[in-house]
């Protein structure tokens, strides 16, 4: 579906030294995986007999006990098309080495061998196993299987995009952990089967080891450890299961259970491979070669649980508001500082609407003057009401002017676009595009020519959302000296406003009545005083677009994946068929509206998506956008 896949990890309450009743608890396990319609189930390390039975791995009757069971797991598995990965030992040619056997349906797909043998602390692994990491190109006979595949250069494959690698424990924490080289291969799964010890602070340790892993390898991990059924006689463990995904946690178990424990998750594929095509570093590797294995099928998962962000440009977590939004603004605010000190100019002068964007323009501007310690009247902001202007937003512009404390100054746009409309020969009864993009230009025309007079620098306050959907008029708003919101879309503009509010006491009412303002660029004639043109009734909600903008340019997803994520994530908000007629505008916009993305003024990238043309995104002005509407249409 979309290229998600389910994996789940468990962990079982091992009975260490009694392989036939841990098999019990891994088939069941597998039934349980396998009606939740995962496609992997991962164990922990040396699922079958307990990490922990130390000495007792050189008896003879505990490896045989231990195959016998696993052929239990094997007989049983046939009636299930999961992926079964779990920890059990074998004997080659007269060494012990400790591995991850992967099997599905009755069959044994291959055997991978541990490659770091700890031996330090608490560990003595090294009495026991030697390492695999040497062993490649082998095939060795097992549990009366023949020829069954047996290194460090496995890779396992389905028919669709799943890649995914083994590793064990230890390997993981090595300073160059096998994974990295299946990665740099193409695998975008990796599974770990562990014995983890619980110390303090190690758990946090250890999540941590497994986010910046999948983070490095741009690929999903999930980690399995033993759970508290393993031997306490000089520690204990605790089932620590993790499932992380290009450096996030998607779900993690609870630890210090008595019981058995099965978590899943769905894993984001054609997330990771976009990502990793983008990403140039990535190429840029020596690959090792790994001999690839075709499991056999793959299980389409019915139904999706896990939750799509309607707002990925919004951080999720709202305590680190704060810590955001201060980041954002001094990247912004610096950006600022660092241009007027390149240009030598002083002085700065932006429009002011009552508006988002041009309010957070404003307040970021305030900003980098209180860092420069330099008087805020050097901030010219002009309001310039027009034929649309309505009392709410310019009251609002002016009272933010009076408490920001820059110098304002109130400059008519009527007589200027009356004159234009004269000079044109247009009826300004009219109220068509003419009428519109006269007025937009009129006040772009006031503010570049102040500037000139005062020496000071235009601001301009367009954000991703418009440049995106070409929502400004060419060399109009459309044009500044330095454009300080130009890769910040509308919904983080939102977060960032909501940010000044809390912070800023004396601003919090006239930004909470600016945040409740309807979005528009005030045009036509009020109605009834109040504004008339609705940007979101003419081209949809912004909220959908920025999840449009945010899928399509970060991970380039086909329209019918764009368009099945956002009815999950707006479920219960905006039915499909609004969806669909949204998506359609935004196509058709983005394609058109390259010409005036691609001599777009200069303004600071933010977050990891940028549509700058010097860059982010080059794309030619003439692509022909009929295949792409044509696909909305089959939605």
């Amino acid at each position: 579906m979309f290229g998600f896949y389910k994996i789940a990890v468990a962990s079982i309450y091992t009975e260490l030294a009694n392989p036939a009743q841990n098999a019990k608890k891994i088939i069941n396990l597998i039934k349980k995986a396998d009606s939740k319609d995962s496609l992997i189930l991962l164990l922990p390390e040396l699922s079958l007999t307990g990490y922990s039975v130390r000495d007792l791995f050189y008896q003879q009757d505990l490896y045989d006990a231990q195959n016998k069971a696993l052929l239990e797991i094997l007989e049983a598995s046939k009636d299930f098309s999961i992926v079964t990965v779990l920890g059990i030992y074998i004997n080659f040619k007269d060494k012990l080495y400790n591995c991850a056997v992967i099997l599905q349906r009755g069959k044994i797909l291959g055997l991978v061998p541990k490659s770091y043998i700890p031996n330090k602390g608490e560990f003595y692994e090294k009495r026991y196993f030697v390492s695999g990491s040497k062993i490649k190109n082998t095939n060795i006979d097992f549990c009366n299987q023949k020829e069954i595949p047996f290194g460090v250069d496995l890779l396992f494959k389905d028919e669709k995009d799943l890649l995914f690698g083994v590793e064990i424990c230890e390997d993981l924490w090595a300073i160059t952990p096998p994974s990295l080289a299946m990665c740099e291969a193409g695998a975008n799964l990796i599974l770990n089967l562990s014995a983890s010890n619980e110390l303090v602070g190690k758990a946090d340790y250890r999540a941590s080891l497994v986010s910046s892993q999948s983070a490095r390898g741009f690929c999903a991990y999930a980690y399995s450890s033993s759970g508290v059924g393993e031997s306490t006689t000089d520690t204990i463990f605790g089932g620590d299961l993790i499932i992380a995904e290009y450096g996030r946690i998607l779900k993690r178990g609870e630890r210090f259970l008595l019981e058995d424990q099965l978590i899943t998750a769905e894993i984001d594929i054609s997330r990771l491979k976009a990502l990793r095509i983008k990403e140039g570093s990535f190429c840029d590797v020596t690959q090792k070669k790994f001999r690839e294995i075709l499991i056999d099928e793959s299980k389409e998962i019915k139904t999706l649980e896990r939750k799509i962000d309607p707002f990925p440009f919004v951080p999720k977590d709202k305590t680190l508001l704060n810590k955001r939004a201060k980041e954002i603004i001094s990247i912004q605010a610096y950006s600022l500082i660092r241009r007027m000190s390149g240009a030598n100019i002083k002085r700065v002068t932006l429009g002011i609407s009552g508006g988002l964007d041009s309010t957070l323009a404003l307040l970021v501007v305030s900003k980098a003057f209180e860092i420069l310690g330099q008087n805020k009247k050097d901030i010219i902001a002009v309001l310039m009401p027009g034929f649309g202007t309505t009392n709410r937003t310019f009251e609002n512009a002016l009272l933010l002017c009076k408490k920001v404390g820059v110098d304002y100054r109130i400059i008519s746009i009527k007589e200027l676009a009356l004159s234009e409309f004269k000079a044109i020969k247009h009826d300004p009864n009219i109220k068509d595009i003419t009428y519109e993009n006269v007025q937009a230009r009129a006040r772009t025309s006031i503010l570049m020519n102040l500037a000139n007079k005062e020496k000071a620098l235009v601001i301009g306050t367009g954000d991703l959302s418009e440049i995106a959907l070409g929502w400004s008029t060419y060399n109009g708003d459309h044009m500044s000296m330095y454009a300080i919101n130009s890769s910040i879309p509308k919904t983080l503009i939102r977060y960032l406003i909501e940010y000044f509010a809390l912070n800023y006491k004396n601003l919090k009412d006239v930004l909470e009545d600016i945040l409740d303002t309807p979005v528009s660029p005030e045009l036509l004639p009020p109605e009834d005083g109040k504004i008339s043109q609705k940007t979101e009734d003419l081209i949809g909600p912004y909220e959908l677009h920025d999840f449009f903008l945010y899928h399509f340019l970060k991970y380039g997803s086909l329209i019918e994946r764009i368009f099945f994520l956002a009815t999950l994530a707006f479920e219960g908000k905006y039915d499909k068929t609004t969806i669909k007629k949204w998506l359609k505008v935004f196509i058709q916009r983005f394609f058109t509206q390259q010409f005036k993305r691609s001599c777009m003024p200069d303004g600071p990238k933010v977050g990891t998506i940028s549509l700058s043309p010097r860059t982010d995104w080059r794309m030619p002005s003439d692509a022909k956008v009929k295949e792409y509407l044509e696909r909305v249409e089959k939605l």
